[in-house]
C-alpha cells in the first residue's frame, strides 16, 4: 500500500488545534523530512507512541509552526501499518502547508504520499484486520453519534461487542459444517459423526441468539438515527409553539392567525432522552390557498413517513367545539389512527384552559394514542409528561445490551438472512432430510453472518461503507 495523508481535526476553521495523519509502508523517511525533534533525535528513533515537541517544516525547510508529533510502528497502530500523528496549531493555512509539506518529502524520498479518501485510514484498518466491518462502522456511528446513548452504544460496538455476540453463532455453524466435511472428506478416519440432537440443539441457541439481534435492531435505528416525529392538527392549534418549546428557541414563526406554518419546518431535539426529528406541519384543513394547500399535503406526506405522531389540539377550546371542528374538516384523529403509528395526543394551551383537556374522542374500538398529555409550550407545564410519554414508547433498553444492537439496515438485513438459513436448516434437520440440505442452509447462514462482520464482505459492500466516514479518518 501507499502512503496516505489528511488532515484529520480541524481545516474547516481556524481551531485551537489541529491533527495532521500519515500511513503507510515508508511513511517514517517522509515524516522526517517534515519534523525536527527538539530532542535532536531522528524521525525513525522517536520513541513509539509517545509525544515529541519540535518543529513542523514546510516544502522549503522553514518552520512552519511548532507542535507534537507521535509515531506508530506497524502492526500496534491504528491501521495496522506504520503511521504517524502531527499535532500543530489549528490554522487552515498551517495544516495545508504542512499537508503540502508531505506530499514534496514523498516525492523527494521516493516514497510518493497522497492524499487520502473518506475512511480510508478505517479502511486499512479492517483489511489489515484491526477492525471487522461492524467495528468500522461503529467509528462513524461514533463519529456522527447526537445522544450520550448512540455514543455509548457505538463505543462499546467498537470495542467489538456485535463481533462477540455473533462469535457463539459463528462457532456453532461451523462446528457444524466442518464435522459435516470431516465424515464425507475422510470416511476412513474415526470421526465422530454430527449427530442430530446436537446439531438441533445448535440451531434452535443460533436462532434465538439472531432473534434477539434482531429484536434489538429497532431500538439500535432509534439511537443512531433518531425518531421521525410529526406534530399535526388543525390551524392554530399550538403546534409551533411546541416545537419551539422542544427546541429551546423560536425555530417556527408562532401567530394568533391561522395557517401561518405553510410549510414543514424541521428540528432535531431530546426528548425524554430520545432524539426526535420533529416535523412541523402545517394546520390540516380544507383551503382554497394554493400555497396552504401544498403546505397541508406536504402534512399529510409527514404523517405517513413518520414513526411518532404527535397529535396537537387546542386544549383552551370546549371539548364539544373542538370535536365539531374535526368532524367538518378532516377527522384528524381517524386520520391519525388508519396511519398505523404510535402517537400522543396532546392538549395544548394549557395556561389559558381551565378544564386541563386530556380526552380524545371515541375511535370506534381503532387504536387509541400512546398516551394523553395537557401541556402549555409557554410555560412549560406538562412538558415533563410528553418526555416521559416518549421514553416510554422507545425504551434506552438494558444498559448491557450496549454494543450489540444493530444500528443500519445492511446489518439487520444480513442478520435476517442468516436467521432465516438457520430456520430451514432446522426444518430439514426435523424432516429427516440428509445431512447435505443442513448442511447448505447452515452455510448460507455463514456466509451472511461473515458478510455481516466483513469475513465474507463484497467489495462494493464495503467501498460503500466506507464511502460515509470524512476524509483523515
Amino acid at each position: 500500500m501507499d502512503v496516505i495523508a489528511a488532515v484529520a481535526a480541524g481545516g474547516g476553521g481556524p481551531s485551537a488545534i489541529g491533527v495532521v495523519r500519515v500511513s503507510g509502508p515508508g511513511c517514517f523517511s517522509v515524516c522526517a523530512r517534515v519534523f525536527r525533534a527538539g530532542n535532536g533525535k531522528a524521525f525513525e528513533e522517536l520513541e513509539p507512541r509517545k509525544m515529541v515537541l519540535g518543529e513542523m517544516l514546510d516544502r522549503e525547510g522553514r518552520v512552519l509552526d511548532r507542535g507534537l508529533a507521535v509515531r506508530f510502528p506497524g502492526p500496534r497502530s491504528y491501521t495496522g501499518e506504520d503511521s504517524a500523528e502531527f499535532h500543530c496549531h489549528g490554522s487552515p493555512v498551517v495544516l495545508r502547508e504542512l499537508l503540502a509539506a508531505l506530499f514534496a518529502a514523498g516525492a523527494v524520498s521516493g516514497t510518493p504520499a497522497r492524499q487520502a479518501g473518506p475512511g480510508e485510514f478505517t479502511k486499512r484498518a479492517f483489511l489489515n484486520g484491526r477492525l471487522d466491518l461492524t467495528q468500522a462502522e461503529a467509528v462513524v456511528d461514533l463519529i456522527d453519534a447526537e445522544t450520550a446513548a448512540a455514543a455509548r452504544n457505538a463505543a462499546a460496538q467498537l470495542d467489538g461487542g456485535l463481533r462477540r455476540r455473533l462469535e457463539p453463532v459463528q462457532e456453532a455453524l461451523l462446528d457444524i459444517t466442518s464435522r459435516f466435511y470431516a465424515v464425507v472428506d475422510y470416511p476412513d478416519e474415526d470421526i465422530e459423526d454430527v449427530r442430530p440432537e446436537e446439531a438441533a440443539a445448535a440451531l434452535r441457541e443460533a436462532d434465538r441468539s439472531l432473534t434477539a439481534l434482531l429484536d434489538g435492531c429497532r431500538r439500535g435505528q432509534v439511537l443512531k438515527r433518531g425518531v421521525r416525529t410529526a406534530i399535526v392538527g388543525l390551524p392554530n392549534a399550538g403546534k409551533s409553539s411546541l416545537l419551539n418549546a422542544l427546541a429551546g428557541y423560536d425555530r417556527a414563526i408562532v401567530t394568533d392567525v391561522p395557517g401561518t406554518t405553510r410549510d414543514t419546518v424541521e428540528e432535531s431535539v431530546l426528548c425524554g432522552g430520545v432524539l426526535l426529528r420533529l416535523i412541523d406541519t402545517a394546520g390540516l384543513r380544507e383551503t382554497e390557498d394554493q400555497v396552504e394547500r401544498l403546505g397541508v399535503e406536504r402534512s399529510r406526506r409527514a404523517m405517513e413517513t413518520a414513526d411518532l405522531i404527535l397529535l396537537v389540539e387546542d386544549g383552551a377550546v370546549e371539548p364539544d367545539a373542538i370535536d365539531e371542528d374535526i368532524a367538518e374538516e378532516l377527522d384528524l384523529q381517524e386520520a391519525v389512527v388508519l396511519t398505523g403509528k404510535p402517537w400522543i395526543y396532546i392538549a395544548s394551551k394549557r395556561d389559558l384552559s381551565g378544564i386541563l383537556k386530556t380526552a380524545v374522542r371515541s375511535l370506534d374500538g381503532k387504536a387509541g394514542p400512546a398516551a394523553s398529555v395537557s401541556l402549555s409550550a409557554v410555560t412549560g407545564e406538562g412538558m415533563e409528561e410528553l418526555e416521559q410519554a416518549v421514553a416510554a414508547l422507545f425504551p434506552a433498553g438494558d444498559p448491557a445490551e450496549a454494543g450489540s444492537l444493530l444500528t443500519d439496515q445492511r446489518q439487520e438485513e444480513a442478520a435476517g438472512r442468516a436467521r432465516e438459513a438457520v430456520r430451514r436448516a432446522r426444518a430439514a434437520l426435523e424432516e429427516g432430510m440428509t445431512p447435505d440440505a443442513v448442511l447448505t442452509d447452515a452455510e448460507e447462514a455463514l456466509e451472511a453472518i461473515g458478510e455481516l462482520t466483513g469475513r465474507t464482505a463484497r467489495e462494493e459492500i464495503v467501498s460503500r461503507i466506507f464511502s460515509r466516514f470524512c476524509v483523515g479518518k
